[in-house]
């Protein structure tokens, strides 16, 4: 019985869907749970260990199962992306090389000792290993290959999003006019991480940065709903009429599953003109993470300044005012949990600000990483916190543009 579902108009979907929700997910453990990077990884590996186990014990493709590996992969795939690129600082263009590299030599090794690479032919325990490699392979590729393209290209997430689905588009017409199935999937298996990753950007990033400001929590209950039922259907219809040995076929038939993704796809776009629609209508509220305008930003936000590429940068720069009153006045506990909002807010912002300008946007994150250690060490340092503030405000009000 093989072990992966057929390569359907659904599995598509899922699969686009799925790696926002894991990209969401992880970032939300590290910086909003405070759980940090490292202990994130620890947590993600652990569960995907598990849930890899179960799915190589099973007998047969389990639709919930093997969904829940792909979502678990896609997390780790991009965390040891970045690990590469933020923890060792390995260039985008070499980790991009290296991943390309892994990724060729286990479609070698994987065809030297099984003699096939076929999607259909997942049937043994064996296959299933290389299979899972490969996947988690394309994910890491795929988050620095996307990465790359943002940064090096500018792309920005409305741009990604066209970008690669266009090149999806002229994947799916190569293989309509004859080029090989295995070699187009694995192509579109890699761009739709970064597909998905621009549109998760492009629903959750605030509209200053050209998103719909849907916020990640809404946007990963959104595609957690499609993804639940698009999962829930599979896992019923398995259950009902088991799989088809080998065959290629979608359960329930190819014109329904083909129907379910559209539904899908509807659902989602739906929901997310709904939900902005409805966010238009009511006014706005002033941003909690700017401290009501209260900090020394105040009056440096109404001074014209030359456009830079990074833009208008006031909201952290209030925050950042916040903590120097606070460790000013020697309360480093209260600047402690007001850095967490420079945190959340900073993380929030990142697809919209670094595709602008990533040279600048490392400074500011490597400024604020070191506010945030300072702050957070076990015994805070008053003179060190205030001189990491004043950096960064410096270069806050340096690099800010309105």
């Amino acid at each position: 019985m093989t072990k992966v579902p057929a390569i359907t108009a659904t599995f598509w979907v899922i699969k686009v869907l799925s790696t926002t929700i894991g990209e969401t997910f992880a970032d939300y453990l590290a910086v909003n749970v405070g759980l940090g990077p490292l202990i994130t990884d620890a947590v993600m590996l652990s569960v995907l260990a598990i849930a890899l186990a179960i799915q190589l014990r099973t007998s047969k493709y389990t639709p919930w199962i093997y969904w829940l590996c792909v979502v678990l992969v896609s997390i780790v795939g991009t965390q040891i992306t970045d690990f590469f690129t933020d923890t060792l600082g390995v260039s985008l263009y070499l980790s991009t090389v290296v991943f390309a590299v892994v990724l060729a030599a286990v479609f070698v090794v994987w065809y030297r000792q099984e003699g096939t690479l076929a999607i259909t032919s997942i049937d043994t325990r064996r296959r299933e290993g290389f299979y899972w490699g490969a996947i988690l392979t394309t994910f890491a590729l795929g988050t620095a290959a996307g990465d790359l393209a943002t940064e090096a290209l500018s792309l920005g997430f409305r741009n990604g999003a066209l970008t690669f689905s266009g090149l999806i588009l002229v994947i799916w017409i190569a293989r309509r006019f004859g080029a090989a199935q295995v070699l187009t999937f694995w192509i579109a298996y890699v761009l739709t991480r970064p597909l998905g990753a621009s549109l998760g950007d492009l629903l959750t990033q605030s509209k200053e940065f050209g998103g719909l400001a849907l916020g990640a929590s809404t946007t990963s209950l959104l595609f957690f709903a499609v993804i639940l039922v698009l999962v829930g259907r599979e896992q019923a219809l398995a259950n009902r009429h088991g799989v088809a040995v080998k065959g290629g076929e979608p359960i329930g038939g190819r014109t329904r599953d083909y129907a379910w993704a559209v539904a899908g796809i509807v659902a989602v776009a739906v929901a997310g003109w709904a939900l902005q629609t409805g966010q238009s209508s009511n006014p706005e509220t002033p941003d909690v993470a700017a401290g009501g305008g209260t900090s020394s930003a105040g009056a440096t936000a109404e001074q014209p300044r030359p456009t830079t590429r990074l833009g208008n940068l006031t909201s952290f720069a209030a925050i950042t005012g916040d903590l120097e009153t606070k460790v000013a006045q020697n309360d480093l506990a209260g600047g402690q949990a007001r850095a967490k909002d420079l945190e959340v807010s900073w993380d929030d912002a990142e697809a919209g600000l670094k595709p602008r300008d990533p040279a600048d946007w490392r400074t500011l994150d490597g400024e604020i990483d070191a506010v945030l250690t300072s702050l957070r060490s076990s015994s805070p340092s008053r003179s060190q916190c205030a001189v990491d503030l004043k950096t960064l405000h410096a270069t806050l009000d340096e690099f800010d543009g309105v």
